[in-house]
């Protein structure tokens, strides 16, 4: 059993700007906690932090019983065997690194194979060969081969679900005690959230989390970090009670504030009063300067801290009128991955694309938006109506042509506005302050909320959304869901955000055997019927 102990930790941008403000907290054995707040207000900095991959710029981070860290974004060009090992403890990755070193410079010479051999001693005591026991049975139940199978090949080879699977099979499979999971259930479908959610639950390590699933939040959390306005507060419950005590708190800190305005301006008066008596009674002197040291030591303490600006994300995706049939598919079938299907998709509808990872639904949304001429194989025929111009939301956020360039730079060259145009787009979207900063230092929501702000300028009338709401905080998705109510053209959306996904007027199933199907409600499981939304938890 392991526990995290933070102290007093303050982290500043590199341009000065402070992100944490001497922050604590701790989270004890077998706890699972969970950090929530607006995108970009640290906790994945955060994380980073207590993970010791940055320094802090002051305060103290202590831990005990190992940590295992899993990054937002499972990104690099790697094997599995290499991608296992990412997540392994720090003492096998730095015995497998001078076994692999051993390995490569291996010759004839007596010398090398006594240090290839001792290389080989040293990753066995660090427990290398047993950890890959343990890899065995994570690459089975991810993606049903064994490790020696699979150990070569591309991690890039495996759905994006597959990969997080993988490395979270391992995380909660090995011997690390306290686990930093930065966004665990993106990319996995409601039966690998289910499965995680009952994993977290019955797991005896200690987990800190970054999460925006509210079912995931509500069935695993027992107590909520919110990380906002460069500090930390944590409600002891679990999310079910979250929003009352956020209310509560901001109503607190509101009188607290009143109440040293209050006084403040009565100090104020009597001050003032007091200067214009002295000026004519040298016995009110001394009650004048104790009144203006009392004043003085008053201001100098500070007011309370404010409650939190609550954010204001304001989009405006306007669309435009197109001919009925927004999309025709006729004997569409994505090679090797599913069976021949029809479709017919009318100017309007909202419809939410379901169904296991590895099914296809990604590359379908990519045939859709490379239109006439897609790059995705397949055979039979898919159109676009009349006037359809799609714009298309990528789920892993990888986007090369906006890689070193701000997001202010972005909007001046592509939709040739202003400066202050650029800005004052931004900020509706909460993305002022990091407007020109390069599109790769951006949060995961920055990202996501950028995104979404190109789609709202290019002016496109088919939004085609693989998995929007995966990096969004929960304002920036209930602002999403806001505007695609409001949204003048047709919505297609990869999903498995089960709140989402409510607000769909149909639904298209990927199934596992490779059958499309559709279906007036969602279908999480094979043969199961959703819940809807008023038996969500919480």
């Amino acid at each position: 059993m392991g526990h995290i102990e933070v102290s007093g930790l303050t982290h500043v941008l590199p341009d000065g700007r402070p992100l944490l403000d001497e922050v604590s907290f701790r989270v004890g054995e077998g706890a699972k906690a969970a950090l929530v707040g607006p995108n970009g207000a640290g906790k994945t900095t955060l994380l980073r932090l207590i993970a010791g991959e940055m320094p802090p710029s002051a305060g103290t981070v202590a831990h005990s019983g190992g940590l295992g860290v899993m990054r937002q974004f499972v990104a690099g060009d790697r094997t599995i065997g290499e991608l296992l090992l990412s997540v392994a403890p720090g003492r096998v990755r730095a015995a497998a690194a001078a076994l692999t070193a051993a390995e490569a410079a291996l010759d004839e010479h007596e010398s090398s194979q006594l240090v290839y051999a001792e290389a080989i001693n040293d990753y066995t005591d660090a427990g290398g060969y047993d950890i890959e026991v343990v890899w065995d049975a994570c690459t089975t139940a991810a993606i049903g081969l064994p490790y020696d199978r699979v150990r070569d090949r591309r991690a890039g080879t495996l759905s994006g679900g597959e990969q997080k699977r993988l490395m979270l099979e391992a995380l909660l499979r090995g011997p690390d005690q306290v686990l930093l999971l930065d966004e665990p259930d993106n990319y996995l479908d409601v039966p690998g959230k289910e499965w995680l959610e009952e994993r977290l639950r019955t797991t005896t390590k200690t987990v800190l989390l970054v999460s925006h699933d509210r079912w995931l939040l509500a069935r695993t959390a027992d107590r909520i970090i919110t990380v906002e306005a460069r500090t930390l507060w944590v409600h002891g419950g679990g999310f079910a009670g979250y929003a009352d005590a956020r209310r509560d708190r901001t109503a607190r800190l509101d009188e607290r504030r009143r109440r040293w305005d209050e006084e403040h301006a009565r100090l104020r008066r009597l001050v003032h009063n007091l200067r214009q008596r002295s000026a004519n009674n040298d016995a009110v002197a001394s009650a004048y300067q104790a009144a203006r040291t009392r004043l003085a030591r008053f201001e100098e303490a500070g007011p309370p801290r404010s409650a939190p600006r609550e954010q204001r994300v304001r989009m405006r995706l306007r669309g435009g009128r197109t001919g009925k049939r927004a999309i025709t598919c006729a004997g569409l079938e994505l090679t090797g991955l599913m069976e021949p299907f029809d479709l017919e998709v009318w100017y309007g509808e909202r419809i939410a694309v379901l169904g296991s990872n590895g099914s296809g639904k990604s590359r379908f949304l990519r045939l859709l938006a490379g239109l006439p001429s897609p790059d995705v194989p397949h055979r039979g025929t898919a159109r676009l109506g009349a006037r359809v111009v799609p714009g298309h939301f990528v789920q892993t956020h990888a986007r090369p042509d906006l890689r070193g360039r701000s997001p202010a730079e972005i909007i001046m060259s592509e939709h040739a506005c202003t400066l202050n145009d650029a800005m004052r787009a931004l900020a509706r979207y909460e993305l002022a302050p990091a407007g020109r900063r390069p599109f790769e230092t951006l949060s995961g929501g920055q990202q996501a909320r950028l995104q979404i702000l190109l789609l709202e300028l290019s002016g496109c009338t088919l939004l085609l959304l693989d998995e929007p709401t995966d990096n969004l905080d929960l304002a920036s998705a209930q602002a999403l869901q806001d505007a695609l109510n409001d949204y003048a053209g047709t919505v297609l959306a990869v999903t498995h955000d089960r709140w989402f996904a409510a607000d769909a007027d149909r639904y298209l199933i990927f199934r596992a055997d490779g059958r499309v199907e559709e279906s007036p409600v969602p279908v999480w499981h094979e043969g199961r019927v959703a819940r809807d939304r008023s038996q969500s938890p919480g």
